[in-house]
């Protein structure tokens, strides 16, 4: 879509990519709730995550599965907390957040550190 920031992601290459699949891509989200939070979005445009097609849904739910696997090890964290609210960019994508005790997945997110996140990022991809 013309003036999707996710498709321009995709298109251009997105600098704090952590997980790169032919049909998905997950990248440090800028405004964290916890460090390494993270959004995976499929490359194909659609705005609502319940438009997609069966088997694209399955198939992004298996995806964020091994994403999760691999931040869970890389983070540290006990959990990787999902979340799926889709109001913030027209473009289906799913929240991957580390978390270790209850109700840190609801708490507030602010702007983050881009040196920071280009840390997280190598420290994810290593």
């Amino acid at each position: 879509m013309e003036n999707c920031i996710f498709c321009k992601l995709v298109q251009e290459g997105a600098t704090l990519k952590v997980w790169e699949s032919e049909n998905y891509l997950g990248f440090l989200d800028i405004y964290p709730v916890m460090p390494g939070h993270t959004l995976l979005i499929p490359k194909k445009h659609e705005d609502y995550v319940f438009d997609l097609p069966d088997a694209e849904y399955t198939a992004l739910f298996l995806e964020a599965k091994k994403l999760a696997k691999k931040l869970k090890e890389k983070i540290g964290a006990k959990r990787i907390g999902i979340l799926v609210e889709g109001f913030g960019v027209p473009h289906t994508h799913v929240h991957l957040i580390p978390i270790n005790k209850p109700r840190e997945i609801s708490g507030p997110s602010k702007e983050a550190d881009m040196a920071e996140l280009e840390k997280l990022a190598k420290k994810i991809n290593g």
